[in-house]
């Protein structure tokens, strides 16, 4: 019977996506070594409960089917905030460290700006005796 959960978990990770923008966060990467982990010897793995492990891949498919999503449709794609999903991928996704790195924000500009050395080619006061 073991062997049939083990296909299953298996199918199941063929099936979930992976974002590769998500290096190291993805869902679909975690799962598959959850899954390794737990079926450490393939299909000869002794599940110690599989009342449980039936129950996690029940749960697993689920989401994986859009079932949720397909019971409790959204009006809109959009959160409170009113950030789009596109949006919130990329705010999600860690390339806004990226983009902090080209595009500054008012505050670092300013300090860098403020924090600089004033420029040589102007004199400086000398202090009046």
């Amino acid at each position: 019977m073991s062997a049939t959960r083990y296909r299953r978990f298996l199918k199941l990770c063929e099936e979930w996506p992976r974002d590769e923008a998500k290096k190291g966060r993805d869902l679909g990467t975690f799962l598959r070594q959850r899954v390794a982990l737990a079926f450490r010897e393939g299909e000869n793995t002794q599940i110690s409960d599989p009342e449980k492990c039936d129950q996690m891949y029940e749960s697993l498919a689920r989401i994986n089917d859009n079932l949720y999503r397909q019971r409790f449709p959204r009006v809109r794609d959009t959160s409170f905030t009113g950030v789009t999903v596109e949006e919130c991928k990329v705010l999600l996704s860690g390339s806004l460290q990226q983009m902090d790195d080209e595009k500054k924000g008012l505050w670092k500009t300013l300090m860098e700006r403020f924090s600089k050395s004033p420029p040589e080619d102007v004199p400086e006061k000398t202090p009046e005796k």
